[in-house]
């Protein structure tokens, strides 16, 4: 009951401002921020639910590398990090067909007799397997092999690296090198509409076409480092899909699969070099040099990770999508700075590809809009394979699946948008949303919140369904953090729709923030109410006349009058300082003072939104005073919301009274002269002393004590090699506050 009422007394005497904030998601940039789970998001910014997601297989291994269909219409998958081929039926039967000698089985292909070939890494061999068998059938003595592909003349090709060769196979342990690309990884293979051989590269991003043994043309020269799938359409136009990092992902998941199998292998991934290069300026395709990779494998139960570094460049696209046309012109169909494209397919006029984004499949159509088609919410879609009968296949990494999409609409999905941050702690208002729900469909929203950044089990727990799409007061804990879910179901193809979700909230009023006084003199003009024609307008000088006649001033009846200089300035005193509001709102402040010696504040000024005021010099007395700045932000807020913050001068020092010198009767003997000198200053202490003979230049004084730093100093003054007559000597002593005291002496 203590604590209740605590909680209670707190939340009473929080302030909250009084303007209330909405949070607004209803573009496709929006929503694409948050979890979709049996969703689909269309590039209008309509959230819906998704083809239906049967899981046909599920490994207990991280990765998915390959699926190609057999020609019984089953599916063969392979996997990594163990390095296994199964055989699943579109029931989901599974059934274990091999295992590999080696971690990774990154490519498969079915060969005209039926065979399935296989090519294993970081040992890189391919096997053929049939009737339940499996023979090594080429070894390139390379360390990878990254994709296999059946030609039109039913030899088989293998891209390999860290050689960047693609072999040309025509039987067991009979191949030769077809094509030497000069990098370090051939990443896919694909034929064009004439057969010629069309692949990939890293760590350039080169697309080639192969015509012939060690004869090529280069498609296309990204400006990304791997060419990582390759698609070809009935027209003879080439997809590609650029991305960067992959191949040092795959190395990277090699080395550790060796440490599953007692195999060590010291993996030192490719460098990736991005090249950006200006369009205008290229005259064609640039052919690069192969990037080294070195490699060493031993048998060791000891396992060196590979380094893997991941190069940045700002302006850059991570990934993108290319179409080159018959003709060789390029054109950029979608590219992202955040998601990578692992694979693509043509589906009729539609583009289907698939990222890393927490597994995402995109379709992209004829007009180049995107929609999210689905999301696995696993690390990566690895591979796209549309099966003879239309099925879609999706394969997946981070727990290695296969899944199958549907003609049919999930029943239900959900969709968790991203968290907000309210800046401060904030008191929830209303949930609303726009979209569409049938009669025999639901949509239902929940709200939860927390203080810390991520949702954690410090968070509150999913608040009840909120189904008014007009307003739902939220229930969630007042908190710096919210999040919202939305949960569609549907019994019909009819599927409920969200097109936008705004969240209301009232922030936490945060009191303004005094940074700094400063307290500072300056110069002003005087003001008078003549002037002569001998003064000029100027405030910062003076001037006598004085005429050839040896009149210095105009003659009266009684004689030359004395002329008065006026010097025009008088001191000023200005006070500045710096305050702001996190909340962003409008300032007012109030300037108090107190003397040293004082308890009281004196009010200056109150209620005015500069943060300067300038006084006249001399409505403080010599002394030390302080000065306190208050700032509120009652403007932005109501009276009860409004808050204050306060700050206290260091002391300062006024001191505007000279030094009092005095000085004893000078002795003089012949050419010598002695005098003494006692300065003092009622305020602050001596800084400075000096003294001019007939007008001469300033000589420095030295204190009798050996250094000038109290405010009673005594000086002793003597002189030597004096001319015999009248001499005038000036004392002058300074102040901290640099007030200049002057005293006279005349000798004889």
């Amino acid at each position: 009951m203590i604590r209740s009422g605590l909680l209670a007394l707190i939340c009473a005497l929080t302030c909250y401002g009084s303007s209330t904030t909405a949070w607004e998601m209803s573009t496709y940039q929006d929503f694409l921020k948050g979890r979709f789970s049996g969703l689909s998001l269309t590039r209008d910014g309509r959230l819906l639910l998704a083809p239906k997601a049967d899981v046909l297989f599920s490994s207990d291994q991280p990765s998915v590398w390959s699926v190609v269909e057999a020609p019984d219409s089953t599916f063969y998958v392979a996997t990594g990090n163990r390095g296994k081929v199964y055989n699943v039926t579109s029931a989901g039967k599974t059934s274990l067909v091999w295992t590999s000698p080696q971690p990774e089985v990154f490519a498969l292909a079915v060969g005209p007799e039926g065979a399935l070939y296989a090519g294993t890494s970081p040992d890189g061999r391919i096997y053929k397997l049939q009737g339940g068998k499996a023979e090594e059938y080429f070894n390139p003595q390379s360390k990878y092999i990254w994709a296999l592909a059946f030609g039109k003349d039913g030899a088989l090709y293998a891209g390999t690296g860290d050689d960047g060769k693609i072999y040309r196979i025509t039987a067991r342990a009979q191949g030769t090198v077809y094509y030497e690309t000069g990098q370090s990884h051939v990443t896919c293979l694909a034929f064009d509409r004439n057969g010629h051989l069309l692949a990939g590269s890293e760590p350039n991003g080169i697309l080639y076409r192969v015509l012939g043994p060690e004869k090529a043309f280069v498609l296309y020269d990204a400006n990304l480092p791997e060419i990582r799938s390759i698609s070809v359409a009935p027209d003879g136009a080439i997809y590609a899909a650029a991305l960067g990092g992959s191949i040092a992902q795959r190395t990277t998941a090699a080395t550790a699969a060796a440490a599953t199998t007692g195999t060590a292998t010291t993996v030192t991934a490719p460098g990736t070099s991005i090249t950006v290069t200006d369009d205008s300026a290229q005259a064609g395709p640039e052919f690069k040099p192969k990037v080294e990779t070195k490699v060493t494998a031993a048998t060791s139960s000891t396992v060196t990770p590979a380094t893997v570094q991941t190069v940045e460049v700002s302006g850059v696209d991570k990934s993108a999508l290319f179409r080159i046309n018959p003709d060789n012109t390029i054109e950029t169909l979608w590219s992202s700075k955040d998601e990578n494209a692992y694979d693509m397919l043509l589906s009729g006029n539609q583009i289907l590809f698939s990222t890393d984004a927490q597994g995402r499949v995109y379709r992209l159509g004829t007009d180049r809009r995107v929609t999210l088609l689905t999301q696995t919410n696993e690390g990566e879609a690895t591979r796209l394979l549309a099966s003879h009968d239309g099925k879609l296949l999706v394969a997946t990494s981070t727990l290695g699946k296969l899944l199958q999409l549907t003609d049919k609409q999930d029943s239900t999905g959900t969709y968790e948008s991203p968290v907000h941050d309210a800046a401060s702690v904030a008191r929830w208002g209303q949930l609303s949303w726009r979209g569409e729900k049938g009669a025999n469909s639901k949509l239902i929203f929940r709200t939860r919140s927390g203080n810390s950044a991520r949702p954690d089990k410090t968070w509150s727990d999913w608040s009840e369904g909120l189904a008014d799409p007009r307003g739902s007061s939220i229930t969630s804990p007042n908190a710096r953090f919210i999040q919202w879910k939305a949960e569609f179901a549907s019994n019909t193809s009819e599927s409920p729709t969200i097109t936008g979700v705004s969240l209301a909230y009232l922030p936490q009023n945060n009191p303004p923030v005094v940074h700094a006084i400063n307290v500072s003199t300056q110069l002003a003009a005087a003001t008078t109410s003549t002037k002569s024609a001998a003064q000029p307008s100027s405030t910062g000088a003076y001037s006598i006349t004085v005429t050839d006649t040896g009149e210095s001033g105009a003659s009266t009846l009684s004689g030359t009058s004395t002329q008065s200089v006026a010097r025009g300035l008088t001191q000023q005193i200005q006070i500045t300082w710096a305050a702001d509001d996190p909340d962003g709102d409008r300032l007012v402040y109030a300037l108090y003072f107190r003397g040293e010696d004082e308890k009281q504040w004196k009010l200056l000024r109150g209620n005015f939104a500069d943060s300067s005021l300038t006084l006249e010099g001399d409505v403080f007395a010599d002394g030390k005073y302080f000065f306190r700045v208050v700032a509120s932000d009652r403007p932005s807020n109501a009276a009860s919301a409004s808050r204050e913050a306060d700050l206290i001068s260091s002391p300062v020092l006024f001191d505007s009274t000279p030094p009092v010198i005095r000085t004893a009767t000078p002795r003089r003997t012949g050419a010598k002269m002695e005098l003494q000198i006692q300065a003092a200053d009622a305020t602050s202490s001596l800084r400075r002393a000096e003294y001019s003979l007939d007008a001469g230049s300033w000589v420095p004084l030295e204190a009798d004590d050996g250094i000038i730093d109290g405010r009673d100093e005594k000086f002793t003054l003597k002189l030597d090699g004096l001319a015999p007559g009248e001499h005038l000597i000036v004392i002058r002593v300074y102040d901290a506050s640099n007030n200049a005291g002057l005293s006279k002496v005349v000798i004889e």
